[in-house]
């Protein structure tokens, strides 16, 4: 017989849950959250996780969601433990990721009178949520808020917050649930019309899409195959777009890094079209900005940032739903702008080889190698910061499936989400990350959730490179502040959470290993690959360079 929460409350927010199919739940252990740990871990319904690091735990979630495309709760005790969610909840705001934050807290009259664990809750996330539910032991308006929560989640595609109070008793039980919720009916798709920007798109003879980042999607895909044949439209995409085509520029640093002044100038679109997320490019955004287009529509069902400093339209419907439309009333315009950057294209892709073929070993190299190596099929996570950049100068095997935290883009909790992602994929998943954000993040791996054939690619090279490439740090006498030097290594964290732990010193090593890495394990398993701290820079230098002769 099933053992459920006596606490009313607890039952309300656990039928809301199962109403509004939030199937999955993370849990930080604690005390107060005691009413809705008993009752998700007792009901049939839920699959529930227990992770004890809360922002390991929220990013867990995350990555569940990011992966599900389905609202994923965490739940947590009180105090500390809800601002630990934080940066979570961030990326999930700018990720536009439907996280529902479970906060249990103290009634009202106890707080402010010196209780342990006791902070103000109420409205701690404040403007990086779509929702805020507080609720009140007295249970008036509790039902109509939670509605309104989980509502928000899924229209707006945002985390929510729900702040639960429980006194004491904590721990009763009963064998009855007796709450039963009724979702809420979603409210219609948003429509736009095609004709408010199709005499700009047909007068436009160089037209750029720029697409940010975006969950796979293979109508997407053929849809843009289709747009890709118009010789007046070049499309831009990133990896983590998870779109591709040999008639799309796949690597934007890599053609626009070596332009000259003239070619800046011919590059500036007449009008700029973009979907998905964040772009992770600084140079098509300093161009974009520079050389500002003279329309700009941005595509999304949520949210339109003028991130080019020239937004002319947020046009409120789904990429797919604004291209079926355009295609069927568009004209292809007569232009040589497609056909020219191709070529380009082409041409740096010829010095990009040519460099990387007597390339020294660096990370430049190793990702060289690594991005070569990587199975067909796979999901491939990257985390932020050097790493993100380095993996877009490549071009990924289009069948892989490449995610990144862009919302915020830090690297605070780029394991844990790789690991949640990879906990309910059928796919085997492949996480990219540097020393840095791995060493920050190490409590990742302190869950039973890591699927065995979850490969780990490290790359140490002793620190924050990316501040010895970047303009600035190098010129001041605080470089040590900015890249953390380090000697660390991850032996001991893979011993301690049964890790199969490999690693390679030179490109020999690296190619050796990765010939058996990703083959099936009875374990987890971690390549740390080491390079050379005060070098890579000088490879990358010279890589930009060689491109521009």
């Amino acid at each position: 017989m099933s053992t459920y929460p006596k606490n009313k409350l607890a039952q309300q927010v656990i039928a809301h849950c199962k109403a509004y199919a939030v199937k999955h739940i993370v849990i930080a252990p604690g005390s107060r959250n005691a009413p809705l740990i008993i009752g998700f871990t007792n009901h049939t319904y839920f699959k529930t996780y227990s992770i004890v690091d809360e922002r390991a735990a929220a990013f867990f979630a995350l990555g569940l969601a990011q992966q599900l495309q389905q609202p994923v709760a965490v739940v947590c005790t009180s105090g500390s433990a809800v601002l630990n969610f934080f940066p979570a909840v961030a990326e999930a705001f700018y990720s536009l990721i439907p996280l529902v934050v479970i906060s249990a807290d103290r009634p009202k009259h106890l707080l402010e009178i010196g209780d342990g664990q006791t902070i103000q809750q109420e409205g701690v996330f404040n403007k990086h949520i779509v929702f805020e539910a507080n609720l009140n032991e007295a249970g008036t308006d509790n039902k109509q808020l939670l509605n309104q929560a989980f509502v928000a989640s899924q229209k707006n595609k945002g985390p929510v917050h729900i702040n639960v109070p429980f006194d004491e008793p904590l721990y009763e039980t009963t064998t009855s649930f007796s709450e039963n919720v009724n979702a809420e009916i979603r409210q219609p798709k948003p429509t736009f019309y095609i004709n408010e920007v199709l005499p700009l798109w047909n007068a436009a003879e160089k037209k750029i899409v720029l697409i940010g980042a975006h969950y796979p999607d293979g109508e997407l895909q053929q849809l843009l195959e289709t747009l890709a044949q118009d010789p007046s439209v070049l499309i831009l995409t990133e990896n983590t777009a998870n779109v591709s085509s040999p008639n799309f520029i796949t690597s934007i640093d890599k053609l626009i890094f070596p332009f000259k002044e003239e070619e800046l100038t011919a590059f500036k679109p007449d009008l700029l079209l973009s979907f998905g997320g964040l772009i992770v490019s600084k140079k098509i955004k300093q161009h974009l900005r520079k050389y500002k287009p003279k329309h700009h529509f941005h595509v999304d069902e949520i949210r339109a940032f003028d991130t080019y400093l020239s937004l002319t339209k947020h046009i409120k419907t789904s990429a797919t739903n604004f291209l079926k439309a355009l295609l069927q009333h568009k004209k292809n315009v007569k232009s040589n702008y497609q056909h020219y950057w191709l070529k380009k294209k082409k041409n740096r892709l010829q010095k990009h080889n040519a460099f990387l073929k007597e390339a020294t070993y660096s990370d430049l190299k190793v990702f060289d190698v690594i991005t070569n190596q990587l199975p067909e099929n796979c999901m491939l996570q990257v985390s932020n910061s050097a790493v993100i950049r380095y993996t877009q100068l490549f071009d990924i095997n289009p069948s892989i499936n490449v995610y990144c935290n862009r919302g915020t883009s830090g690297i605070d909790g780029s394991t844990s989400t790789a690991i949640g992602a990879a906990s309910n994929s059928p796919k085997q998943t492949v996480f990219i990350t540097g020393d840095i954000s791995f060493f920050y993040d190490s409590n990742a791996l302190w869950n039973n959730y890591i699927p065995n054939n979850f490969r780990i690619i490290l790359i140490n090279n002793g620190g924050g490179g990316i501040f010895r490439f970047i303009p600035g740090p190098q010129q001041t006498e605080a470089l040590p502040y900015f890249e953390t030097p380090h000697q660390l290594t991850a032996k001991h964290l893979c011993n301690m959470h049964q890790i199969a732990y490999i690693s390679a010193r030179n490109l020999k090593d690296v190619t050796t290993a990765l010939n058996t890495f990703f083959k099936p394990s009875e374990s987890p398993q971690l390549l740390e690959i080491f390079t050379p701290r005060t070098e890579n820079d000088k490879v990358l230098k010279a890589y930009f360079n060689f491109l521009k002769e």
